[in-house]
């Protein structure tokens, strides 16, 4: 699941829970090219451990570039998993100084300095990426989460509409659309585009095998309802922080995104259970 990561290293007031697209999901997923590449590699050690020869400080010099480029990619990813961001950030800076024209490598490492609260870094990498290949849809809809982040909520509007332009499919530009117009106070823009959203997220559950994660559909409900609540529809409210629980995943780890934004549903819910228990029991 690709939901906006925080920055972990950031006091900034406006971490919003806006989704976030990585050009790679994060994790092996039993890759059997690169299952292979490293029995290779394992192979080309112990060979030389035999031989009583220390291997080559290259350790990757047995593998073609694109190979090469391909461990070094999943060794950044593992990294950024397990929550080393500043190793991760050296492998992807390994990776584009071999090849400075991979936009996927820049906005990779653009994400990584988000989450680490880097704005003015990750806001290079997005604009290099977007440089090398002005087309990527999901590299606007991050940019502009670090527009919003950093405050600049103009530049995150036109980033996110820009990414709709480009792919009018993708759910999370249009969710973190809805998420800053409610920031703003526009509240039914905000709605208007929660809807819409929600409808795209049913057609494409219908249209496609994979529809879209339930998480991401729990994320759409919860922000429907909390603008919901912010203008005093509170039956409508409460109906999405409901559903939004239904879909959200259970979990334990505080550092899942999908745990806090359930936390987070609780909440508000418990707010407005709160005012209207008093109220039901005149």
């Amino acid at each position: 699941m690709n939901l906006r990561m925080f920055p972990v290293s950031s006091n900034s007031s406006r971490r919003l829970r806006r989704a976030t697209a990585s050009s790679e999901s994060y994790g092996r997923q039993g890759n059997p090219a690169l299952q292979s590449h490293h029995a290779v590699l394992s192979e080309f050690s112990n060979a030389y451990q035999l031989m009583g020869s220390p291997a080559p400080r290259n350790r990757y010099a047995c593998l073609s570039q694109s190979d090469q480029e391909m461990l070094i990619r999943q060794q950044a990813m593992d990294k950024a998993q397990q929550g080393d961001l500043v190793e991760a950030i050296e492998l992807f800076t390994q990776l584009i100084e071999s090849n400075p024209n991979s936009a996927s490598n820049f906005n990779n490492r653009g994400l990584l300095h988000f989450r680490r609260g880097q704005f003015e870094s990750s806001l290079a990498d997005y604009n290099r990426a977007l440089g090398l290949n002005p087309r990527l849809a999901k590299v606007y809809n991050n940019r502009a989460n670090c527009y919003a982040a950093m405050g600049n909520f103009q530049a995150a509007i036109a980033d996110y509409e820009t990414a709709i332009d480009l792919d009018p499919t993708d759910i999370r530009a249009r969710l973190n659309l809805g998420i800053t117009f409610r920031q703003l106070g526009l509240h039914d823009l905000a709605l208007e585009n929660f809807d819409l959203t929600l409808q795209f997220s049913q057609f494409l559950s219908t249209t496609d095998t994979d529809g879209i994660p339930a998480a991401l559909k729990g994320h759409l409900y919860a922000e429907r309802g909390r603008a919901y609540h912010l203008v005093g529809d509170w039956n409508c409210a409460i109906g999405d922080y409901h559903r939004a629980l239904a879909h959200l995943p259970i979990s334990d780890d505080s550092s899942d995104v999908s745990c806090r934004l359930r936390n987070q549903v609780k909440g508000w819910l418990n707010q407005l259970l709160n005012l209207l228990l008093p109220e039901s029991s005149q």
